[in-house]
């Protein structure tokens, strides 16, 4: 799946002249964390969030500074703490090196920068550099809550069997020459030896993910690996 495939579009958004208030009250009435800010040709421009209306004057949660800690901080930073409690415009406190990707951007790739830094949503551009989405962390489990499963009918053992090893056999993680699988009925049953515990759960879950498997029984030992 793609990012377009899940995100929210249309995109309810401000520019950079709306107040703070404004979007504290948007993002009360329409429910949501986070509001992009975009240009009169809707090419975004910033981003605000409710973090960055944690610390402001109009609620008293101005961030306390005692004196050693005024010292340490250093005039710079006091000066912007001091312009993200009480501007007035959104302008002047949004976020504006924005993370952003494409509407073919895969959903694995959208989950790696929402990952790596360490942000709740990604607003989605055309290649025109407009706003035409945004793909955020419900909306990814949303995308895993509605999965069907890619086969519906029970595969055979033998099958299940192939598929498994074949799964394992990609993977840079499994020794598969320590293991042994067997099927019957569907229930696959681990024979052999596991480096760590977590190869042995790893083992579990791409045999679980195989469609026709009833249940999966870990007789796995766990033991360095290249034990023959």
């Amino acid at each position: 799946m793609q990012a377009r495939d899940v995100m929210v579009s249309p995109v309810i958004t401000v520019d950079a002249n709306a107040t703070v208030r404004e979007v504290a009250q948007l993002l009360l009435a329409r429910r949501i964390s986070a509001v992009p800010v975009v240009d009169a040709d809707n090419k975004i421009v910033g981003i605000v969030t409710e973090g960055d209306l944690i610390h402001r004057a109009e609620a008293g949660t101005e961030r306390p500074y005692s004196w050693w800690l005024r010292l340490l901080t250093g005039d710079a930073q006091l000066a912007t703490d001091y312009v993200k409690s009480h501007a007035v415009k959104v302008n002047d406190i949004m976020t504006r090196d924005v993370v952003t990707a494409a509407p073919e951007t895969p959903l694995h790739d959208i989950a790696t920068l929402l990952e790596e830094n360490q942000i709740k949503r990604v607003p989605i551009v055309n290649q025109q550099g407009q706003l035409v989405g945004l793909v955020s962390r419900a909306n990814l489990l949303q995308a895993i809550a509605s999965a069907r499963p890619t086969l519906e009918i029970s595969l055979p053992d033998s099958t299940i069997r192939r598929k498994l090893l074949d799964e394992l056999k990609t993977q840079p993680w499994a020794h598969i020459f320590n293991l042994n699988v067997t099927v019957q009925s569907g229930i696959v049953d681990l024979w052999g030896f596991a480096p760590s515990a977590a190869e042995r759960v790893a083992i579990r879950v791409a045999a679980e993910a195989i469609p026709g498997v009833v249940t999966v029984n870990d007789h796995l030992l766990e033991t360095p690996a290249f034990v023959y």
